[in-house]
């Protein structure tokens, strides 16, 4: 086999293994050049960074656009690119209005409506996409893996099960199908599927991504770390990097290298994913909320922010952003950013910890007397243990137990002082110092 293509062999093998998830895109990088294909892929930036919504096409092709619907698809992918999805939104919509049968224009929307938390106008158009040209693989595909990820594993296996046999054996969706089991946790069937794409193109890099992002969510740690190895850094002269700048190997490898205590590799694999692929929502919180961690809160802001930009319906994304307000002298936008986190998942317990430290640290939050700010902080920490159980889970370590200890002795000064008429109660609610930032929720698989 020639050297600079894939080794199938070696991803034949860990199929056959045993069983066992934004700074902007550069500022200065205004140019968008469209791939030269009709597929669908990603828009790329000048610099080669990727974005998720899809090119239209070149000019002159069934689903291509041209005169005033490119003009408004363009303004929808540099709204997109700055993180601006209501405008990207709205130019998507004005380019369908005037291409109403382009599938690129429906796929990017639905990709828009997707992040917006619009499944059901995401899904609608992602069949729109492919109902406008049938064989629109990232139509295709997006449809199947929405209905995964939103409770339909069955319909969206059998669905793309069907496009299979109508399609024939195309690498695109073969990959789809292994990603739709592996959600599903069929981790046999998506190795399977994975690896008979590869039979079909042993150099389709998605499909390689594919097996190791099942390995990794199937806890097969070290066969998904010898996956992206083959993919990031290949195996010396005769087996090459198959695709070394590849956004999700990176993000996978830094979390399982976090996981594993290597940060500062970790990090650079997720400041790798976010210099390809700027609109990747998960890059974004882990290389933001390691920055918080080790302090670096003005470094941390920015792609955080960029997280909540892309993700707005990512309760982890306003989770980090918040402790990043928190620690900037923010109180207002940091309980906006919890109390949103908690109002998109109730169960994310670190949020009540944060809000705790928030009260307890603060000097002074709007609207909250010394004394009112202790006791919120006081509900908030038990509240989080409640939810939290006896011990923190594994992975995770706080200091509950010592700050709710702290925040009851200095409720016990406060009232002691206001007994004595003295009112003062020694040093505000918000003295003395506090962690640089709370405990972070281990990652789903």
């Amino acid at each position: 086999m020639n050297a600079t293509r894939f080794s199938l062999g070696l991803f034949v093998l860990l199929a056959g293994a045993p069983l066992g998830v934004v700074t902007g895109c550069g500022g200065s990088d205004p140019k968008v050049e469209y791939p030269q294909t009709d597929a669908g892929g990603p828009v790329q930036t000048g610099s080669g960074a990727q974005v998720g919504v899809a090119d239209p096409g070149p000019p002159g092709e069934s689903s291509g656009l041209t005169g005033a619907a490119k003009d408004a698809y363009d303004r929808g992918w540099k709204a997109w690119l700055s993180g601006d999805l209501p405008g990207a939104k709205s130019a998507f919509k004005e380019a369908l209005d005037k291409a109403p049968t382009s599938p690129a224009a429906h796929y990017s929307l639905g990709t828009v409506l997707d992040r917006l938390g619009d499944n059901s106008g995401a899904q609608q158009e992602f069949r729109a996409a492919f109902s406008a040209k049938a064989d629109y693989e990232p139509g295709i595909c997006a449809y199947a893996l929405s209905l995964a990820r939103t409770g339909h594993a069955g319909e969206a296996n059998t669905f793309i099960s069907d496009k299979q046999v109508k399609m024939g054996k195309s690498p695109r969706i073969l990959t789809c199908a292994a990603d739709v089991k592996s959600l599903a946790n069929d981790s046999a069937g998506a190795q399977q599927a994975a690896q008979d794409a590869l039979r079909i193109d042993p150099d389709y890099k998605d499909a390689m991504v594919a097996i190791a992002r099942d390995h990794y969510k199937a806890h097969r740690t070290e066969l998904a770390k010898y996956a992206l190895q083959a993919i990031l850094d290949g195996f010396g002269d005769s087996s090459p990097p198959r695709d070394k700048d590849n956004a999700e190997a990176h993000l996978i490898r830094g979390l399982i290298l976090r996981e594993q205590g290597n940060r500062q590799q970790a990090m650079a694999d997720f400041q790798a994913a976010v210099n390809k692929r700027p609109d990747m929502v998960e890059a974004l919180i882990q290389l933001g909320a390691m920055k918080l961690e080790a302090g670096n809160v003005g470094e941390a802001l920015p792609l955080l922010e960029g997280a909540v930009r892309f993700g707005p319906n990512n309760p982890l994304a306003h989770l980090n952003l918040g402790d990043a307000y928190r620690l900037s002298g923010r109180p207002q936008d940091a309980k906006k950013e919890f109390d949103t986190a908690l109002s998109q998942d109730s169960s994310l317990a670190v949020a009540h910890y944060d809000l705790g430290l928030l009260y307890l640290f603060t000097p002074n939050v709007p609207g909250a007397t010394a004394d009112s700010q202790v006791a919120t902080a006081i509900k908030e920490f038990e509240t989080y243990r409640s939810m939290r159980g006896a011990k923190a889970p594994p992975g995770q370590s706080d200091d509950v137990d010592e700050l709710l200890s702290r925040a009851k002795a200095k409720q016990a000064e406060m009232k002691n002082a206001a007994a004595a008429g003295t009112g003062g109660g020694g040093a505000p609610a918000g003295s003395g110092s506090a962690p640089k930032a709370g405990p972070q929720p281990v990652p789903k698989k």
